[in-house]
């Protein structure tokens, strides 16, 4: 089974970090998002990935075209033009990078990588995210729903602490620090598919999967739901950032899933 990866946005919410590179190279713990998401999904036995490129995709494909090197202890004898590696440490990886526009949004990239799945079921997900949702469990419940199309359902973290008031709303009759279920269940990435789930989509670089390609999946019946009660953290502003770090120091619980 192959994992799709979204890579190709520009991340403007976190300009800080983004201004010269894409999203999922941020790091944390030393090491780009994209890689965290990869590693997530290799221990569960997926080694093949399609990364959707866009923005900056040139970083994306140097990193990999050196990752050898980044990830080895080398000799390098300038006079010699040679370089002799001693030792490395390199992932099972195959990773396609398929450039699939500068603007195009979400469910064009995904209709443009159509050719790389080659009719079989697959995983897909965002490039800026990381959670320790059980893959193997979620591949399961989607062959048991027989559905084109399976998002795993998640409940943000609580932004704001809640108030319940009295009727008069003048008393607090309880409160509540940052509550997981202030609001329902929303998408958290993590997807899988089957390949005719991309019938959904077009080639229109305007194509946004979240939106008439997933509302028209589930108004035909053809969207599941797994539900995740695990860790699932966004990195979508500079605090996010933060809080994945402090994650990765106490264990980096989506390495564990």
């Amino acid at each position: 089974m192959k994992a799709v990866i979204l890579a190709g946005g520009f991340g403007t919410r976190l300009a800080e970090e983004t201004m010269l590179k894409p999203k999922p190279m941020i790091e944390v713990g030393g090491k780009p998002l994209l890689w965290h998401i990869m590693k997530m999904y290799s221990s569960h036995g997926i080694n093949e990935f399609v990364v959707c490129l866009g923005y900056r995709g040139d970083i994306i494909k140097d990193y990999f075209v050196n990752y050898h090197q980044l990830n080895a202890t080398i000799t390098v004898d300038l006079a010699a033009d040679t370089c002799e590696v001693h030792e490395h440490q390199v992932e099972p990886w195959t990773v396609t990078l398929a450039d699939t526009g500068l603007h195009t949004m979400t469910g064009g990239r995904l209709r443009r990588i159509r050719k790389f799945i080659e009719g079989e079921t697959f995983c897909m997900t965002y490039g800026d995210g990381l959670a320790d949702v059980d893959i193997g469990a979620a591949i399961a419940h989607h062959h048991r729903e027989k559905r084109l199309a399976t998002v795993t359902a998640v409940r943000p973290p609580g932004r704001f602490g809640v108030l319940n008031l009295d009727a008069a709303g003048e008393s607090v009759q309880s409160f509540t620090e940052k509550p997981q279920d202030e609001v329902g269940w929303i998408n958290g990435g993590f997807f899988v598919l089957q390949p005719e789930a991309l019938d959904y989509t077009t080639e229109d670089p305007e194509c946004v999967w979240e939106k008439t390609p997933m509302e028209r999946l589930a108004a035909d019946g053809q969207l599941s739901a797994y539900r995740h009660h695990g860790f699932w953290q966004p990195c979508d502003t500079l605090r996010d950032k933060q809080t994945l770090e402090k994650a990765w120091e106490a264990g980096a619980p989506w390495l564990k899933s």
